[in-house]
């Protein structure tokens, strides 16, 4: 089927079919879904050339991957492009990305500006102060947030409560009778991280618990780091009762840190673990099944690529701001404290 056939089918003309398929804003919603309608009905793909052509879009989204802290956060990157690639394919938009060596995203950027291969970049990991906002905006290439940053510019963003999970982790170990609760966070410098331990002192801090900062710990999610993080608390007297890890893939590390130590999780120490939800690491598959603070790193990746379409839609960057509440999930490795 041609364009002229659709446009006859519906009796509208090619043009206005043309940019209800391409998503001009002057097309109205209900003209658009009706179009959209009759081209999966009748089986209509448009010419993805012809399309980038009158739409003067490359057709792709682009997203720097720095290979040293690709490095730091492991299946969450996989996990994270497999989100924000399957929602992109079904609009026939690739998703470019373009690896780093160095820990420096600024050149990257100002390439795809100048080259105009993408339409928009995703950027994640951010820091309080992220530089990579005002070079964004300078050099007018859309972009969206993952994560949050204190920059004052207007930016679109989606981010999940991290603050507001630690702090609710945090408590629930508390109310259990635990007062030396371990945390194992991500690297220092990100705003995430940064939000997770506010939320953990500051429940520590609301029932009169100083917070140990013997008992902080952080960098890469990964099981050695928190095996080593873990082995030297431990050590510590009087030695925690509870872990906080900020990943699953920390949480093994931990678990056979406690193995070696001859400790039983969900008896002598608790755990709760932050769960981006991994097909390959369930949690409720573990033994003894672990306690989580639970949000898809892969739905919020789907979700990125939903608010980008939105944005080239017309949709003001500005005004596109979610933080997604995250859901504690108990399950056996929290137990009341020992004695």
């Amino acid at each position: 089927m041609k364009l002229k056939d659709l446009a006859a089918e519906l009796g509208l003309s090619q043009t206005t079919v043309s940019r209800a398929l391409n998503g001009f804003p002057e097309v109205n919603e209900a003209t658009r879904q009706r179009v959209s309608e009759a081209a999966r009905r009748l089986g209509y793909r448009a010419n993805v050339a012809a399309r980038r052509l009158a739409t003067g879009r490359s057709g792709a989204i682009g997203v720097a991957l720095p290979l040293q802290r690709s490095m730091h956060f492991g299946p969450h990157v996989s996990e994270f492009l497999s989100g924000i690639s399957e929602r992109l394919a079904q609009n026939e938009i690739d998703l470019v990305v373009a690896p780093i060596e160095e820990d420096d995203e600024l050149p990257v950027y100002r390439r795809l500006a100048a080259s105009k291969r993408v339409d928009a970049v995703v950027i994640s990991a951010p820091t309080p102060n992220d530089a990579r906002i005002a070079e964004l905006t300078e050099l007018g290439l859309p972009f969206l947030l993952h994560g949050r940053t204190d920059v004052n510019i207007p930016h679109a963003f989606l981010d999940i409560d991290n603050e507001g999970a630690f702090r609710r982790a945090t408590s629930h170990l508390i109310d259990l009778g635990h007062r030396h609760i371990a945390m194992i966070n991500g690297p220092e410098e990100q705003t995430f991280a940064i939000h997770r331990d506010r939320g953990y002192k500051s429940a520590m801090l609301a029932r009169g618990l100083a917070p140990d900062p013997q008992l902080i710990g952080g960098g890469r999610f990964t099981d050695e780091n928190g095996f080593r993080l873990a082995q030297a608390f431990l050590e510590r007297r009087p030695r925690p009762t509870a872990f906080l890890a900020g990943s699953m893939m920390t949480a093994l590390g931990v678990f056979r840190a406690l193995r070696l130590a001859g400790l039983e999780l969900g008896r002598d120490v608790s755990m709760i673990a932050h769960d981006d939800v991994f097909p390959y690491l369930n949690a409720d598959n573990m033994v003894p099944s672990m306690s989580t603070t639970r949000s898809s790193i892969r739905a919020a990746g789907a979700r990125i690529a939903d608010l980008i379409l939105l944005m080239q839609d017309g949709k003001d960057p500005g005004s596109i701001h979610e933080v997604w509440p995250v859901e504690l999930v108990l399950r056996e490795s929290t137990a009341p404290a020992p004695g």
